[in-house]
């Protein structure tokens, strides 16, 4: 193997180390199951290992392995078997109108405002964005360990107020059914 080739090895390497937390997460956007996701990655890293030397501009490496994920993932679900099996009777059918994550998502932009500013980007920026500790400190400027300690208070503060929407909800009901005995 040649210097130069041994240099573009070390070269993808280091980037595939550095980025493979990043491109994992966009591969898991793609496909919904994670060891699919991890499939999709591997597959797209080794076509795209093959042209490394072609990618001219490096910054543009994720795109170029995005793109590369894009395709493979249209490749995989062109090529799926399709399973149907014959049957007499027709199953139930049941529609998800994806009302349920409407509701579940607007009950956790509703709660995330009981916390304040610093904990709510702590907890949008380790669990919505899925930013590691680390990522989430720089972002933040602050310290991993203050960010340890300020997600641990927001979640506790979070399951506190679940909680207590829930006894609430639970209370309402039982007096409503109170009501309807007495009305009865």
């Amino acid at each position: 193997m040649a210097s130069s080739e041994v240099g573009e090895v070390l070269d993808f390497e280091e980037y595939v180390r550095t980025r493979q937390e990043a491109l994992l997460r966009s591969a898991r956007r793609l496909v919904p199951d994670p060891v699919d996701a991890q499939d999709l990655l591997q597959t797209a890293l080794a076509r795209t290992y093959g042209r490394w030397d072609g990618i001219a501009d490096k910054s543009l490496a994720d795109a170029y392995l995005r793109r590369v994920m894009i395709n493979t993932r249209t490749e995989w679900w062109r090529a799926r078997k399709l399973e149907e099996v014959p049957t007499e009777q027709l199953p139930d059918a049941s529609v998800d109108d994806g009302t349920e994550q409407r509701a579940d998502r607007a009950l956790l932009i509703e709660i995330l405002g009981v916390l304040a500013p610093k904990q709510r980007s702590v907890v949008v920026l380790r669990h919505w964005e899925q930013m590691s500790t680390e990522e989430t400190a720089a972002a933040l400027g602050m310290s991993t360990g203050t960010v340890k300690s300020t997600l641990h208070r927001a979640l506790a503060r979070l399951r506190q107020e679940l909680e207590s929407r829930e006894l609430q909800a639970r209370q309402l009901e039982h007096d409503e059914r109170g009501r309807e005995r007495c009305a009865a």
